[in-house]
């Protein structure tokens, strides 16, 4: 049975409007002349260029492959848990909280569980298992979109962190990102609920089955053959995940920075790494009291990075050691990031294709509402979380 065809109502007819190819050229160029011609005015068009080229270089050598190294360890590190049944005991400590926080069933803590040790879409590959989707009705099932983004590359998120030299602000931070999960899976079964009252009761039917994984064919291998295939084929996929992030932190976090960053020392553009025209924090400075008051932020420049981790949060990472360079991180400012980076962890560029995997596409708008608001709500508990800690320890 095709799961796309049964959230659409009998008799519903699907238009789609489509802009005209011409019309889509021209304003795709009118934006791109007009951020150019913007960037190239303030800059000088060859420091512009220069700049551009000489971040991307950087981000490539000192924060790229850095990332790639930490997604190696933890992807071998994350299949060890898998091969050895860490992650079974995992989800089995954690199902009694699924139901009075998520409402979703014991089962989905697995999910938790695999996408903090990986990335968003694994939840997918979850949920593609009928043995698994049995236990959820339609709108717990489709509130997985939403509950696994929340922790998707939790770990690497943590571990870079406490790279950095910070501890016991990222555990601030998980705990952040635990409360926003709770809000956008609740909020997201409010909306296809309100929508769709009937999948209250309607169970899943999923009729691909999972392949059956190296965990079930493990015992047949010596420990040391286990430890050895785990290791290596988890960091196999931690180069995979460190060459996916190449574009975004090349891509995204150079324009991010060069809207963020200002010109050299001496206020002029030499073409340097890391020069910019501060657009970002000119904004930010705006209303930097409403950042201020829910984040902690105590400077403007670093609303640079949730706006990052909106698309990618291995980019938005990328913006973290210039951050603390230049002295505008601290403490809060760490938990907070953790809380938002993990929360969202670029869900906007995951969730429609997760959805569409899952049959569920006409309730994308819905999905990415509902996330919004949960990083929202996973930052603010950071930042209080951040200050509890701080005045109990302080008395």
């Amino acid at each position: 049975m095709d799961m796309k065809a049964q959230t659409k109502p009998a008799g519903a007819v699907t238009r789609k409007r489509v802009m005209p190819a011409a019309l889509s050229g021209v304003i795709c160029l009118a934006v791109v002349f007009a951020l150019f011609f913007y960037l190239g005015r303030s800059m000088g068009t060859a420091n512009m260029l220069n700049t551009m080229m000489h971040t991307a270089h950087d981000l490539l050598l000192n924060t790229v492959f850095y990332l790639m190294g930490i997604c190696v360890l933890t992807g071998a590190l994350g299949r060890i848990f898998v091969e050895f049944g860490v992650v079974k005991l995992l989800e089995r400590i954690l199902r009694p909280l699924m139901r009075p926080l998520f409402n979703l069933p014991g089962v989905a803590s697995l999910g938790a569980v695999m996408t903090f040790l990986s990335d968003n879409p694994a939840i997918i590959s979850l949920a593609s298992d009928k043995r698994f989707s049995s236990y959820f009705k339609k709108f717990q099932f489709i509130s997985l979109t939403n509950f696994g983004t929340a922790f998707g590359m939790g770990l690497l998120v943590m571990v870079f962190m406490v790279g950095q030299g910070y501890f016991w602000e990222p555990v601030v931070g998980f705990v952040g990102a635990f409360c926003g999960c709770v809000v956008s899976t609740r909020i997201m079964q409010h909306f296809v609920l309100r929508n769709y009252p009937h999948y209250l009761t309607e169970s899943v039917d999923v009729e691909k089955p999972m392949d059956k994984t190296e965990e079930d064919e493990g015992g047949e291998k010596t420990v040391f053959i286990r430890v050895l295939n785990s290791l290596l084929d988890g960091g196999r996929s931690g180069v995979d995940v460190g060459l996916a992030i190449i574009p975004g932190v090349l891509i995204i976090s150079t324009f991010v920075m060069i809207l963020t960053f200002g010109p050299s020392a001496g206020g002029e553009y030499t073409g340097a790494a890391y020069e910019g025209v501060a657009l970002l924090p000119w904004l930010a400075g705006k209303v930097n009291f409403v950042f201020e008051w829910l984040f902690g932020f105590g400077d403007p420049h670093l609303i640079a990075f949730p706006i990052t981790a909106l698309g990618a949060v291995g980019a938005a990472l990328g913006l973290v050691p210039n951050f603390i360079a230049q002295g505008w991180i601290d403490g809060n400012a760490i938990a907070v990031f953790t809380a938002i980076g993990m929360c969202w962890s670029g869900f906007l560029s995951t969730h429609t294709a997760m959805l569409d995997t899952l049959g569920y596409r006409d309730l994308t708008s819905k999905a990415i509402l509902a996330h919004t608001i949960g990083g929202i709500v996973a930052a603010i508990a950071a930042h209080l979380l951040f200050v509890l800690v701080e005045f109990v320890a302080a008395v």
